[in-house]
């Protein structure tokens, strides 16, 4: 479900929001299902704690050691972190901050701090990367190797394209009128118009909010990243910004 946790209605059994996996399990009799799983769409964020426990059974491995390496590792994602920031790469670390308007008009900007633990949310909103390392994940995606053979079975060995093409293909429909369809893959949004198909992301996590949009059939691929939320009203900055993304890829050629 979403928001992460929907404890919000004020029932009896929803003290707070868990913070370790023990509470989680403490919490599971408790859960409500609203519809059978699969047939409509509801982005789930849980969904994605209950995916990294499952890779920490099969695999052994805690799940924010398995990823840093056999993702991020052959990757040559270098600057890539959970949780709080390595002491050589503290200098670089980004602030976040709020921005609202009182009654006047007047903004009032907050700095919320660099640092933050998501706790038991890492699986869904933990990963901390500049626009660098995200480029490298883009052309992992795009099987961008530039030629380098090396890197092309690093590519191939931390995921093939055939599940990586299994992960773009629609599941679940969001909603489909005249110009486009809208669908939910696996792990993966999928946007389709005519014969152009672009898979997508966004996320926000503590003030930071950032989107990913890349074109399979070009290999064009975008990354956008924003360290400021508007208070108490729509964020048009991201949305315009988003637009704009979606629209430089979106052709074929």
């Amino acid at each position: 479900q979403d928001p992460t946790w929907p404890y919000t209605d004020h029932k009896p059994w929803q003290p707070f929001e868990p913070t370790t996996w023990a509470q989680l399990v403490a919490m599971m009799p408790y859960q409500e299902v609203l519809f059978k799983p699969g047939s409509r769409y509801s982005y789930s964020n849980p969904g994605f704690i209950y995916l990294a426990r499952v890779i920490e059974k099969l695999t052994g491995d805690p799940w924010e050691d398995y990823i840093q390496k056999d993702i991020f590792s052959p990757l040559g994602l270098t600057r890539s972190y959970f949780r709080s920031t390595p002491y050589y790469l503290a200098g670089d670390r980004s602030n976040n901050y709020a921005a609202a308007s009182d009654s006047t008009g007047r903004v009032t900007v907050t700095a919320n701090g660099r640092d933050f633990d998501p706790g038991i949310t890492v699986p869904n909103g933990g990963w901390n990367a500049p626009l660098t390392d995200m480029a490298r994940y883009l052309a992992f995606l795009t099987n961008a190797a530039g030629g380098d053979t090396a890197l092309q079975r690093r590519f191939d060995t931390v995921l093939s394209r055939t599940s990586l093409a299994e992960m773009w293909r629609p599941q679940v429909a969001i909603r489909s009128d005249t110009f486009e369809r809208y669908s939910m893959g696996l792990s993966f949004f999928v946007r389709q118009m005519d014969s152009t198909t672009i898979i997508e992301h966004t996320g926000e996590q503590a003030g930071f909010v950032s989107f990913i949009v890349l074109n399979p059939a070009t290999s064009r691929a975008m990354v956008g990243v924003l360290n400021t939320v508007q208070v108490g009203r729509p964020d048009t900055t991201f949305g315009r910004f988003y637009g704009g993304a979606l629209e430089m890829i979106w052709p074929q050629q």
